[in-house]
């Protein structure tokens, strides 16, 4: 059984791992391509003159800038849709925090009949106990008594 487990596991990470190295090899692929069509390009405009090379320069930055400005956006948007987000989140928890807060503002009425109990609880602890009974002065004599009886 583990043995299967291992070999499981093994073709696992083979197949993962050819995975990855197909998609490596299309970006490679990919890559090449590009740069082949940036050569032509290149070869192209060597071969212009220094009026149109210029002229074609300014709108490969023209379009870079471009490219570059649509991403832009489109981070703005993602961004402004977050921030949307978070304002609802934000009116939500604050609804919550004023509802906790009356509640708490209803509470102290539920809250004395505890504060009565730790006053009871004090009152207790300042009376006068002596040995491990409690009992009032007046009924030591027949405590006593029963004691000895």
């Amino acid at each position: 059984p583990v043995l299967r487990l291992l070999e499981a596991q093994l073709q696992d990470q083979r197949r993962e791992h050819e995975e990855e190295m197909e998609a490596l090899r299309n970006q490679v692929d990919l890559m090449q391509e590009e740069l082949e069509k940036q050569q032509q390009a290149f070869l192209q405009t060597l071969q212009l003159s220094p009026e149109v090379q210029v002229e074609f320069g300014l709108q490969q930055e023209i379009t870079r800038l471009t490219n570059e400005n649509l991403d832009l956006k489109e981070l703005l948007e993602k961004l402004e849709k977050n921030e949307k987000k978070l304002k609802k989140q934000l009116k939500i928890y604050m609804k919550k925090v004023q509802d906790f807060e009356a509640s708490q503002t209803m509470a102290p009425v539920e809250r004395r009949p505890h504060e009565r109990n730790m006053q009871v609880a004090v009152q207790r602890k300042e009376k006068d106990f002596q040995g491990m009974l409690e009992y009032y002065k007046e009924d030591e004599p027949l405590l006593i008594r029963n004691l000895i009886t």
